[in-house]
């Protein structure tokens, strides 16, 4: 065990050493334009660029031609939504009230624009109601985006109901899966699914590469112009060792899948098991990982604390490194929009998440239980 601890990995994950590997070669060797395919160092770029399309879309049941690749989750969400609306020109986007900012703020950005936006309610776990979006639907309901899994309470929602909801009524649908591929089954087919979001670094990939999922039959305006490239739905020259990164991180996440899910499962359970019996006062925020354990995100914990001051949980957790803070950002005065949504208490609390991952050991979360079990019971 080495200190500090890293239990942030719903925030970023370090690179994998098999795809670091994988990599490599892209940065000194195989350097070429991928759209420089009149000599051998771009013909050699591209080949890359097309294995790692085949292998994404291999992983989520797409077709390589739908596999457009971006910087980043935020980029492929704002080419999503704002793709959709500024092609239509008008008409009605729904979201829900959890969504990441890279959701909410581009709806925002349309509203201003004069789109109409209905920003769903969620119950105290974090879950839309599926007859509250049904009744929202209208005929002129252009775009659904609701999110797979989220990145501060874990909440996993049905999108396969949401995406047969939708389907049914020719509305396409986007979800925000940034924290779900490549650490649970994602197959586009099944869930209904025209767009999806991923990104490397939430995957054990590098970070500043990501892709969107964008169904054939899924129409598109640009959000970015320049030399056509990805379909003309993104300009911009390719990273390739990100891309190279990114395909290979699925490829393995995909690969080992069920053991990182039992992995994850097993210490985020351990950890919650002592939070509990040290802390009873201690409240999860979204779905009960021991109850529902298929209703949340394998690897991720969020707790409020309230019966304890902020200070004293930070000295017991000084080598960790976690999601910590009170209910209020730094520096903000505004609560996180998550949790006000889900109704969690926000004053007198701090609020903690952890997401544990690949590289996390039975051996770390000893050390933080200890920790945590010492610190507070010296308290008392």
């Amino acid at each position: 065990m080495r200190l500090p601890i890293y239990l942030d990995c719903n925030a970023t994950t370090p690179v994998d050493p098999r795809v670091f590997a994988a990599m490599t070669p892209y940065f000194t060797e195989i350097f070429g334009n991928a759209a420089s395919t009149g000599h051998a160092f771009g013909a050699q770029a591209l080949e890359a660029v097309n294995t790692a399309r085949q292998t994404i879309a291999r992983a989520i049941n797409a077709r390589p031609e739908e596999i457009i690749f971006t910087s980043g989750a935020t980029e492929s969400d704002n080419l999503a939504i704002k793709g959709v609306a500024r092609l239509r020109g008008r008409g009605h986007i729904i979201t829900a009230a959890t969504e990441h900012k890279a959701v909410l703020d581009p709806c925002r950005c349309l509203a201003q624009e004069g789109f109409r936006v209905t920003c769903l309610p969620v119950d105290s776990h974090g879950f839309i109601d599926l007859d509250q979006l049904a009744s929202a639907l209208t005929p002129d309901t252009i775009l659904v985006s609701i999110m797979h899994g989220n990145n501060e309470i874990g909440t996993v929602q049905d999108i396969a109901a949401v995406g047969a909801l939708c389907r049914a009524r020719g509305v396409p649908f986007h979800t925000d899966s940034t924290q779900t591929i490549g650490k649970l089954p994602f197959d586009v087919e099944a869930l209904h699914v025209d767009m999806a979001s991923l990104t490397g670094h939430k995957m054990y990939g590098p970070k500043g590469a990501g892709a969107l999922f964008v169904r054939q039959s899924c129409e598109l305006k640009p959000i970015l112009d320049g030399g056509g490239h990805e379909r003309g739905l993104r300009s911009g020259t390719l990273n390739v060792p990100g891309i190279v990164g990114l395909a290979s991180a699925l490829d393995v996440a995909t690969n080992q899948l069920a053991e990182d899910i039992a992995h994850s499962r097993h210490l985020r359970d351990q950890l919650w098991s002592c939070l509990k019996n040290v802390a009873p006062t201690t409240r999860v925020n979204g779905p009960d990982p021991l109850e529902t354990p298929e209703s949340r995100l394998p690897n991720n914990l969020h707790v409020s604390v309230g019966d304890f001051e902020g200070d004293l949980i930070g000295s017991a957790l000084c080598n960790v490194a976690v999601s910590s803070r009170s209910a209020c950002t730094s520096g903000s005065t505004e609560p996180s929009h998550v949790l006000k949504a889900i109704d969690a208490p926000t004053t007198g609390v701090m609020s903690l998440r952890f997401g544990v991952g690949r590289f996390t050991t039975d051996e770390d979360i000893a050390y933080v239980v200890e920790q945590l079990t010492s610190t507070l019971n010296a308290f008392r």
